[in-house]
Parts: structure tokens; sequence; C-alpha cells
């Protein structure tokens, strides 16, 4: 029994060895796609490492340039009267990317610029009412499609039937031939001279 159990153990061993060398060697990974691009290692080398060594930080890395003021407001559209330029006016703006919200004339679109005139297709914005800083302009509207209608063959028109006045005719079931209907009264006759 003992060498039955130890042969089948052994055996066992053998099986588990071949398919795992067997599948090992022929099944294949899955290879990348052609345009995949590999990722190298220098990028994660391009920071700046003398702070962590111990040297006091420059003011060059610490300072962000901000962006230009009329690249941070882009006009979607305008309501605003056609004679009265300035007086009444809502723009709609999206001020950093963000959702565009509707500002009237005088609102304040960020920190100490306001909305200070808009008229049939620009809108201005400057400090208080000071000169207006930035004046942005919607874009032109696009050309009208123009085109041709193919020429057809004329439909003619359809003449509409003439109404006749339509006059009721009542005649009593027997004039008609049909007997009466069940449970009408009889219709009373005249008197015979």
């Amino acid at each position: 029994m003992l060498a039955r159990l130890s042969a089948f153990v052994i055996w066992a061993v053998v099986a588990a060895s071949v398919v795992f060398w067997g599948l090992r060697l022929l099944v294949r990974a899955p290879t990348a796609p052609a345009y995949a691009v590999p990722v190298g290692d220098s990028a994660a080398l391009r920071g700046d490492l003398s702070r962590l060594l111990g040297a006091a930080p420059t003011a060059a890395a610490g300072v962000a340039i901000a962006p230009e003021a009329s690249s941070r407001f882009k006009l979607l559209g305008i309501v605003a009267p056609k004679h009265a330029a300035g007086a009444n006016g809502v723009a709609l703006i999206a001020v950093d990317g963000k959702m565009p919200r509707a500002f009237e004339v005088g609102a304040r679109l960020d920190g100490d610029l306001v909305l200070q005139a808009v008229s049939l297709r620009t809108a201005s914005i400057g400090a208080g009412a000071g000169a207006p800083a930035i004046t942005l302009e919607l874009p032109p509207p696009t050309a009208a499609a123009t085109g041709k209608l193919p020429v057809g063959t004329p439909v003619p028109p359809i003449a509409a039937p003439q109404a006749q006045p339509m006059q009721p005719q009542v005649q009593p079931p027997q004039a008609q031939g049909m007997p009466p209907p069940v449970g009408a009264q009889p219709a009373p006759q005249p008197p015979a001279q």
C-alpha cells in the first residue's frame, strides 16, 4: 500500500511539472498594440531635487505665470438693446473655462472687473467706471446656406367640390317601404271625408 501511494505522489508531481512547463513554453503572452508607447523612468527624475537635499528654494521655482486677462473670459452670447448701447443688457460669459453665467451691465465678473457695457456684438469689461480693459467680441455668424430647389413638374390644383345645401328629408317608415320600428306608435291617419 505504501508503494502505491508513493508511486501516485511521484506521478502526480511529474504530471504537474509537465503541465507547468508545457504552459510556460507553448502559451504566448498577449502583445502590446502597435501604437503603444513604452513609459520611461527618465520622466520621474526630471524634478528639482535641490530642496530634498537641503538647498534653499529658488524664486523661479515658486513663480506661477498668470494667464493673460483676455484669455480668461469667453463671450458666448449677448442680449442688448439696438439703440441704447450699454444702458441695459446681459452678456453670457464663461470665466476661466467654467460654466457660462449671465452677467448684467454693472455686475462684478471676477475680482475688481465689472461688465461695463454691451452692444450688438461686443461686451466691455473694466475696473469700475474707468476705461474698458478688455473688449470681448462674438465670432461672426455663419453664412446662411444657399442653394436652388430642384425644378419639378407643376402639380395642377385640385378643385374643391361644390357644396350643395342639405335639406332634411323625413319620410315615414311606411312610405319608404320598411316596417315601423318595434315599440313605435302608429302614425295618426287623417279622417276620411
